[in-house]
């Protein structure tokens, strides 16, 4: 297993803000984000790393980035580190493969869920209402089944500690414009589309996944990082059953550990075992190479 890395330490150099996966650093017209090992569940920052899952990252949203640029442009200036600014070079070593130099963008204030299945929050929403996000959907659905459509469920952007809230589309409207909304909606669907169009054929099921926005110069651009085991339920497509939980390729295995302990879902997170950080190591390699052919 390979070295983690926790968080970054990198002294002649402007650490803007620390999310709860990505380090970010401001370099002038550009962002350096570094994705750290952290993992987030419910939230809330895991106290153990799990070696490799920014390398993993990285690569899945270069890969998915370029595949979507006719769609929609992205931030992404290169991930080739020999391309960074020079004040970036005595922390190559840190930086190479888990590392994006990225154009500024000023981020929009919702997060763009798309859903193909019933499941995680979407999933307790249809049981208690019928609904998700205020839309209503066909009686007698079973956890996991497949949606007559995909379905746009915006919610907003948490800060760190805090729990993302489902909000209908009207409330996007509201907040954005109905142009913009209408935007965020029509290009969310068609990744989604291509995405599972791409993934089925190589036995990957993408039940649901985030997308983050942001403005360049009036410039609507994807953003962040895209269709990532932490962003993206991936369900492996030979073991597919619908009526109860899925076997995956991303964090719903760390996600059901923590269930089973009865935590509060607030800080301080326990302590995972190591164990259940091999396995989540495993998986997402697994998605990775699945999706992309790389190791």
């Amino acid at each position: 297993m390979e070295a983690a890395l926790y968080h970054t330490v990198f002294p002649d150099l402007n650490l803007l803000r620390q999310g709860k996966v990505r380090d970010i650093y401001e370099l002038g017209d550009a962002l350096l984000m570094v994705a750290t090992d952290r993992l987030s569940a419910f939230d809330v920052v895991m106290p153990n790393p799990i070696p490799g899952k920014g390398r993993i990252l990285t690569e899945m949203s270069r890969f998915w980035f370029k595949m979507m640029e006719g769609i929609i442009p992205n931030h992404l200036i290169a991930t080739e580190v020999e391309r960074f600014p020079e004040a970036c070079h005595p922390y190559i070593d840190t930086l190479r493969d888990r590392s994006m130099l990225v154009r500024k963008a000023a981020p929009l204030s919702v997060e763009c869920i798309v859903r193909g299945y019933l499941s995680g929050s979407g999933w307790k929403s249809y049981q208690e209402s019928g609904r998700i996000c205020g839309i209503e959907l066909p009686e007698g659905l079973q956890e996991s089944d497949r949606l007559p459509q995909p379905l746009f469920t915006p919610s907003t952007k948490a800060q760190m500690g805090a729990h993302d809230e489902n909000i209908p589309y009207e409330q996007v409207e509201d907040m954005l414009g109905k142009g913009m909304a209408a935007r965020l909606k029509d290009v969310s669907m068609a990744i989604y589309k291509k995405a599972v169009e791409f993934a089925e054929p190589r036995g990957i099921i993408i039940a649901d996944t985030k997308f983050e926005f942001g403005l360049i110069n009036g410039e609507l651009v994807l953003i962040d990082e895209i269709l990532t085991p932490d962003s993206s339920r991936f369900w492996p497509k030979d073991t597919y059953e619908p009526g109860r939980a899925q076997k995956s390729f991303d964090k719903q295995y760390v996600r059901d550990y923590l269930l089973s302990l009865h935590w509060n879902q607030k800080p301080l997170a326990p302590e995972l075992p190591p164990e259940v950080i091999k396995n989540t190591c495993r998986k997402y390699e697994e998605a990775l190479i699945r999706l992309t052919g790389a190791g």
